[in-house]
């Protein structure tokens, strides 16, 4: 069905987080970066994204009952995308995972290659991603590429039963990736060599994300004041507790947390026992269009987190003209560079409230804002991946 000329790059993605259609949006920066890839007139390309099972009955849980009807292959669009299950423990599997899915891919991979034999595995996450890549690449003797993006280090590099599978990995594979120089220097105070690391940043959709007449967008949104949101999974690391916090020194103004997790009843309580209900909204997860309405809407957007690499949501909000206050977390420094951009503060109420105050007493000029991620595209994003990867099947 499917046939591939041999006079150019062909890759093997390997990874976990990855929409399928029970989750649209689920690893949709993996997603759009594996498409632009793609499409590239030089590269052949498919993508094994493992979805983990546990055993049953856990197995007939909502949660991973949904997985059952996709379909092991597919085209997803355009690409070829390959989901074989692999054995999932919840909770305590972690330092598992990479093993079982190395044991449930590889039988996989040597039937692709009896009619796609790619020259590189390009991973996409480091963990469970990049320990696996290690087995599958090291058994097909081939070379292959690792991305950090933020938890995958921050998190799973520390963990006990997976922190030496992640620098065994770091260690063995022919480059790595990273979304700024912050998780490279994060990486390297695991025990990774810098010289392997090549920072990597985002791209960015400037069609879909651009500013607009942000009373115009409010009104169609029957939001009225000022608009704060938050974007991101709805779990403690995040932060959305402390804009909560901080909308109780902000009179007037409304706080939309777009995004779903584990945090949604207790950020309902908090909104209720503050009084804030009326003004603190929580509306899931959005498709990508009505994500870059909200955020193009918003007069700025707050995300406080923990950790983080280079987060897509920080580059999205400035493409929008939307100032961000942030967290001094991973490459917050890179991205705030000039006073247009927002504010990096310290995870406190009163310092999130005040730099959001600050903003909306004096906002900064759209198009000022947009200039500062002028350096972030798909394209740049595309042309510095097919080097990385092409580099490192000539080398290996």
């Amino acid at each position: 069905m499917f046939s591939y000329s041999h006079a150019m790059l062909r890759v093997l993605t390997l990874a976990t987080l990855f929409p399928d259609a029970s989750r649209p949006t689920f690893g949709g920066f993996v997603e759009r970066q594996t498409l632009g890839l793609a499409a590239r007139a030089d590269v052949q390309l498919e993508v094994v994204a493992p979805i983990g099972m546990p055993p049953w009955p856990l197995s007939r849980h909502s949660r991973y009952r949904r997985f059952a009807e996709i379909p092991e292959t597919e085209v997803w669009k355009d690409v070829i995308v390959h989901r074989p299950k692999f054995r999932l423990i919840p909770q305590i599997g972690g330092p598992m995972a990479p093993g079982a899915i190395t044991k449930a891919v590889l039988p996989l991979l040597h039937k692709i290659r009896e009619r796609f034999a790619f020259d590189i595995i390009d991973a996409e996450f480091f963990y469970p991603d990049g320990p696996a890549a290690m087995r599958l690449a090291e058994a097909l003797d081939l070379p292959f590429s690792i991305k950090a993006r933020g938890a995958d280090i921050h998190y799973w590099g520390k963990k006990a039963g997976c922190a030496l599978q992640v620098l065994k990995a770091g260690q063995r594979a022919g480059g790595l990736l990273a979304v700024s120089e912050a998780i490279k220097r994060d990486m390297t105070a695991l025990g990774m060599t810098a010289d392997k690391i090549t920072v990597h940043y985002t791209g960015i959709d400037k069609d879909r994300f651009r500013p607009v007449d942000r009373a115009v967008e409010k009104a169609a949104l029957g939001v009225s004041g000022p608009l704060i949101v938050t974007i991101g999974a709805l779990i403690p690391r995040k932060g959305q507790a402390l804009v909560i916090e901080a909308l109780k020194q902000i009179p007037e103004a409304n706080l939309w947390c777009i995004g779903e997790g584990a945090d949604r009843a207790s950020l309902e309580k908090l909104a209720r026992d503050l009084g804030l209900s009326d003004r603190v909204h929580l509306p899931g997860n959005l498709p990508h269009d009505e994500v870059a309405e909200m955020v193009a809407a918003a007069d700025v957007m707050a995300l406080p987190s923990a950790s983080e690499g280079l987060a897509n949501a920080w580059v999205e909000a400035l493409a929008c003209g939307t100032p961000i206050v942030i967290s001094d977390v991973g490459g917050a420094a890179e991205l705030l560079d000039r006073p247009e951009a927002g504010a990096i503060v310290a995870r406190e109420p009163d310092a999130i409230a005040a730099a959001i105050r600050t903003i909306l007493s004096d906002p900064p000029d759209q198009q000022a804002v947009r200039s500062t991620v002028d350096r972030f595209s798909w394209e740049r994003n595309s042309d510095a991946l097919f080097q990385h990867l092409s580099g490192l099947v000539e080398r290996h």
